[in-house]
C-alpha cells in the first residue's frame, strides 16, 4: 500500500513538472501559437508598409494567424470595413470625414501619426514654399518654378486619386482648398514617389514614411518636415493612422492591433519606418480639426 502511494506521488510530480516545462518553453519563445484566425486589412497606402511589416513579424510568432494587407486608399478601406467585407479598414482620415460612412458603427484604433509633405523632383531649385505659393501651384496660377525662385522650368503636378487619405490631409491642412487644378492622379504613394523622382519639374506630396532619397521634401512656411515639428503641430500637415473595425474586433484582430500599439512596436518599428508614435505627440487633433494640448 505504502509503495503504491509513493509510486502515485512520483507520477503526479513528473506530470506536473512536464506541464510546467511546456508552459515555460512557450513563454520563453514569445510565441502564442494558440492565437489563430484570418485578418484582412485594406485601405491607406501610407499606412500599408507599417501594417505589412508588423504583420510579417507578428505571424512569425503566431503562425496560426493569416494576415493579408492591401492598399486601395483610405476611402476604400472605410467603405469595405463598413460593409463588413474586410476585417480592418486602414485610413489616414477619421471615419466622420467620409461621406456615406456611419462612423458610429466603426471602432477607431489609432496606431501611429504620419506627417505629409510636398515633394519635388530634386532639380527644380526650390527647398521652401509659402502657403500662398503652394496653393498657387496646385490651383494652377503658378506654372513655372522661376515664379517661386526656382529654375525656368514648367511645373508638373502629380496628384493622388480621389479617396486618398493622404490627398485629403494635404488639401485640408496645407492647401485649405479642394479646388485644385486637374492633373494626373496616382493610386499609391509608391507610384507617386517614383514619378516625382523621374519627372523633371514634378511636384506632389507624400507621407513622411513614403519619402525616398530620390525626391526633395520641401519646407513649408520656413518649417522643416520633421517628426519633432509634427509632435508640436509646428508642422501642421499630419494625420493619425487609423485601423477601423466594424464594432469590437474579434480576438485575433484585437491581439494584432494591440501588438501594433505595444511599446515594443511603437518604440522601434514605427519610428524606423518613418512614422511617429502616438505617445510622442504633444497635441491631439479631433475629427473636426481642433487641436488640443495633451
Amino acid at each position: 500500500m505504502k509503495k503504491s502511494i509513493l509510486l502515485l506521488a512520483a507520477t503526479l510530480t513528473l506530470t506536473l513538472a512536464a506541464c510546467g516545462s511546456k508552459t515555460t518553453s512557450s513563454a520563453s519563445t514569445g510565441k502564442t501559437s494558440s492565437t489563430s484566425g484570418k485578418i484582412v486589412a485594406v485601405g491607406s497606402t501610407a499606412l500599408q508598409p507599417l501594417v505589412e511589416q508588423a504583420a510579417k513579424q507578428y505571424q512569425t510568432d503566431n503562425p496560426g494567424v493569416d494576415i493579408t494587407v492591401q492598399g486601395g486608399g483610405s476611402g476604400a478601406g472605410l467603405s469595405q470595413v463598413a460593409a463588413g467585407a474586410v476585417t480592418i479598414g486602414n485610413s489616414d482620415v477619421f471615419a466622420q470625414e467620409k461621406d456615406g460612412i456611419d462612423a458610429n458603427k466603426l471602432v477607431d484604433h489609432q496606431v501611429a501619426v504620419v506627417g505629409v509633405a510636398p515633394v519635388v523632383h530634386p532639380g527644380v531649385g526650390v527647398t521652401n514654399l509659402s502657403s500662398a505659393q503652394l496653393v498657387g501651384i496646385f490651383t494652377g496660377t503658378i506654372t513655372n518654378w522661376k515664379q517661386v525662385g526656382g529654375k525656368d522650368q514648367s511645373i508638373v503636378l502629380i496628384n493622388r486619386a480621389q479617396g486618398s487619405g493622404t490627398r485629403a490631409t494635404f488639401e485640408q491642412l496645407a492647401l485649405k482648398t479642394t479646388k485644385v487644378k486637374t492633373a494626373q492622379e496616382q493610386d499609391s504613394s509608391g507610384t507617386v514617389a517614383k514619378m516625382v523622382a523621374s519627372t523633371p519639374g514634378a511636384i506632389s506630396y507624400l507621407a513622411f514614411s513614403a519619402i525616398t532619397k530620390d525626391v526633395q521634401a520641401l519646407a513649408f512656411n520656413g518649417v522643416k518636415p520633421t517628426a519633432a515639428n509634427v509632435a508640436t503641430n509646428a508642422w501642421p500637415v499630419w494625420a493619425y493612422e487609423h485601423m477601423y473595425t466594424k464594432g469590437s474586433p474579434n480576438a485575433a484582430t484585437a491581439k494584432f492591433i494591440n501588438y501594433l500599439q505595444s511599446k515594443s512596436v511603437q518604440g522601434k518599428l514605427v519610428t524606423q519606418m518613418g512614422y511617429i508614435p502616438i505617445v510622442d505627440m504633444q497635441v491631439a487633433r479631433t475629427h473636426d480639426g481642433k487641436i488640443e494640448d495633451k
